[in-house]
Formats: C-alpha cells, structure tokens, sequence
C-alpha cells in the first residue's frame, strides 16, 4: 500500500481512510472530494475505499 495521497502528500495510515483504484492509484478522502465524478485522476477508473492493514499480534 502506498503510504500517502498521490494529490496532496498527505499521510495515508494503514488503518485511515484513502482510496485506490484498480491500480492501486492513492488518494486521501480529501482529494477525492474534489475529483470529477470521484474517478481516478490517473486512470478514469472507479475509487473504492482502501482496505485497512491490522498490525501483527
């Protein structure tokens, strides 16, 4: 997983919200907000909420 929002740098934890798309493009819920439609910027593909990691017990 990409550590921050492609866009705006921002950080993107493994537990936070972010979204990705097919390629697995990054961006922070902010930005997404702002993109035409809620499409990839990249690629023109949907933007679905990324999957959290849970760290290791």
């Amino acid at each position: 997983m990409r550590p921050t929002c492609e866009s705006c740098g921002t950080a993107a934890a493994a537990d936070g919200e972010a979204y990705i798309c097919s390629y697995e493009c990054t961006w922070c819920a902010g930005c997404v907000d702002t993109f035409p439609g809620g499409a990839c910027p990249n690629c023109g593909g949907a933007l679905e909420r990324r999957p959290t990691r849970v760290a290791a017990s």
